[in-house]
């Protein structure tokens, strides 16, 4: 695996495809902050040309976390369809990045590719798009999913409802709610972030939600972005239910910054 490239007569040396995939990102103060980012637009170029040769095997072979260590790597490790991986496993990143943009390339191609990728291959073919490649990639990968509406097809738009109130006030809730309603919004969600996560809440909130949606007959669904924990619990104890949300991280150390391990995960899945 090459990590060293020379440009305009500078070599830039990079010691790991961790960092090769810090310094290639675009400029971000986030990452400006953290110390990660590359400390010129030069390194930046140097790490995109080191990454779009590195292999898809390159990249899986080196998570950004070991396997060992972050049960969010063996997660999605674990969830490669090798068939899938053995095909392209030898392509550079930049074949890649082709690939996905060809015209000979279809959405059902791509839909078998993608399930041999890791997260940070996807990452790695990310770095080294433009914005137009990024639109033109994403409309070969249609993301559809149903609940009581279906979201996702092309052509097509959705919108979250959040008739959020600073006390949790259901009256005021039900009021946005109308209001959002009128202007067609919620077709994808009724979602309320709360002030107060507890499972009595919760059931408040979410039995004024349905109200309004039991009531009109809407095809949407409710949701009341408290822990995922507890709105497990509310929906065991009677609350009505349409989706369970909850922010989610890239990394095991991530997860437990929120409290969420996988297993809660699947739990909610299972509910």
């Amino acid at each position: 695996m090459k990590l060293k490239t020379t440009l305009f007569g500078n070599v830039y040396q990079f010691k790991d495809v961790k960092e090769v995939l810090a310094k290639a990102n675009e400029l971000r103060s986030g990452d400006v902050l953290a110390g990660v980012a590359a400390a010129s637009s030069q390194e930046r170029v140097a790490a995109k040309q080191v990454l779009s040769e590195m292999t898809v095997a390159d990249i899986r072979n080196n998570p950004v976390i070991a396997y060992e260590d972050d049960c969010v790597t063996r997660l999605i490790q674990d969830d490669v369809n090798e068939t899938a991986y053995n095909q392209i496993k030898n392509w550079s990143i930049s074949e890649l990045r082709e690939y996905v943009l060809s015209d000979e390339t279809s959405v059902d191609d791509i839909a078998f590719t993608r399930k041999g990728l890791t997260s940070e291959v996807v990452a790695a073919v990310a770095k080294i798009c433009s914005n137009a490649d990024l639109i033109y990639g994403a409309k070969k990968m249609p993301v559809i999913k149903k609940a009581n509406t279906t979201i996702g097809i092309p052509g097509t738009f959705s919108a979250r409802l959040q008739p959020n109130d600073t006390r949790d006030d259901v009256q005021s809730i039900a009021a946005q709610i109308y209001e959002g309603l009128s202007f067609g919004v919620g077709d994808a969600v009724i979602g309320v972030n709360p002030v107060t996560d507890d499972v009595e809440n919760l059931s408040r909130v979410l039995d004024t939600i349905y109200g309004v949606i039991d009531k009109f007959n809407i095809p949407t669904q409710g949701c009341v972005l408290a822990h995922v924990t507890t709105q497990i619990e509310a929906i065991r104890r009677g609350a009505p239910g349409g989706l369970i949300f909850q922010s989610i991280c890239g990394s095991e150390k991530g997860l437990k910054e929120f409290g969420v391990e996988l297993a809660m995960l699947a739990e909610a899945r299972d509910v």
